[in-house]
């Protein structure tokens, strides 16, 4: 008996709410007759008439409660106000829909970001964290293969240069610092014997007027480095007009008027130089020595 009384009200209230609900499928009959006591009264009649048609038997309590509940807008759902509470709500309940997208999008994303990161980050780190040891090797060897005081103070300009944009991670200026050093040391490496060029088809000199002052002339003969073997060798030679410096086979290099007239003249004698020899550069020195007049400026094109 005591579950049976306990579950009444539980049945009276599932009554109540159907009540309610036939009253709002109904809103005609509720705005003609829920003006005033006596048509709440015939109401209730109405209803009770619509439920016995139906077979349901419904205490006038339960009607009554049901147009009360009615009036107090109680059993009805009303939809919370937009919020971000309720926006997070919904798209939880939406989640089917966008869920697979979002982590197919999230992991695309995240594998693009990884193989940028082993293409262009990773290389760049390695090569950061590599210059220490690159700048104290490049400068070890210099300074073992110098032969001149000059050589020495410069690389050891350059490595102080290389410490201090290390220390600023300036890090493009520690690989000029390290690039600089490298092609000291191929410099003191070499060892090769400068002639003038006399092949078929090749200058063996040259003239420009320099933008400074267009009245007058630089001149150059033009020369190859060959070692002990005869081979031609390549050369990094710094251009006077441009800066840059260039890895060359040939190059030019100024000398003064009197110079160039005489290769010029033993050259058009009967085409071929008879002393091509015009310098050597001996392994632990920076520049070569000339056995002609010439200021050692050079150019890489012409």
């Amino acid at each position: 008996m005591a579950s049976i009384e306990k579950a009444a009200p539980l049945e009276d209230l599932m009554v109540a709410m159907d009540v309610v609900d036939t009253l709002r499928h109904r809103q005609q009959l509720v705005d003609r007759e829920l003006d005033a006591d006596v048509r709440r009264e015939r109401l209730i009649e109405k209803l009770r008439d619509i439920y016995q048609a139906q077979g349901i038997d419904v205490t006038d309590q339960v009607l009554a409660d049901g147009v009360r509940a009615l009036e107090e807008d109680r059993f009805k759902y009303t939809s919370p106000a937009d919020s971000f509470s309720t926006w997070l709500a919904k798209l939880y309940v939406k989640r089917e829909q966008w869920l697979k997208p979002f982590l197919l999008g999230l992991g695309l994303l995240v594998c693009l970001c990884f193989f940028y990161y082993l293409a262009a980050v990773r290389p760049v780190q390695v090569a950061h964290n590599a210059l220490p040891e690159q700048l104290r090797q490049s400068y070890g060897e210099v300074i073992q293969l110098a032969g001149e005081q000059e050589v020495l103070a410069q690389a050891l300009e350059l490595q102080s240069y290389g410490k201090q944009a290390l220390n600023n991670e300036s890090f493009d200026e520690a690989q000029s610092a390290v690039d600089d050093l490298e092609v000291m040391l191929i410099k003191l490496k070499s060892a090769y014997q400068l002639r003038v060029l006399q092949e078929p088809g090749e200058r063996s000199g040259v003239w420009r007027i320099p933008d400074a002052n267009n009245g007058a002339r630089n001149y150059y003969i033009i020369i190859e480095a060959v070692d002990s073997r005869g081979k031609v060798l390549s050369i990094p030679i710094t251009s006077e007009e441009s800066g840059k410096t260039t890895v060359v086979s040939k190059w030019g290099v100024r000398v003064d008027q009197s110079t160039y007239q005489a290769i010029g003249a033993d050259k058009k004698d009967d085409g071929i130089i008879q002393d091509r020899a015009v310098g050597q550069k001996q392994r632990g020195k920076l520049h070569p020595e000339y056995s002609i007049s010439s200021s050692g400026a050079a150019i890489t094109d012409w």
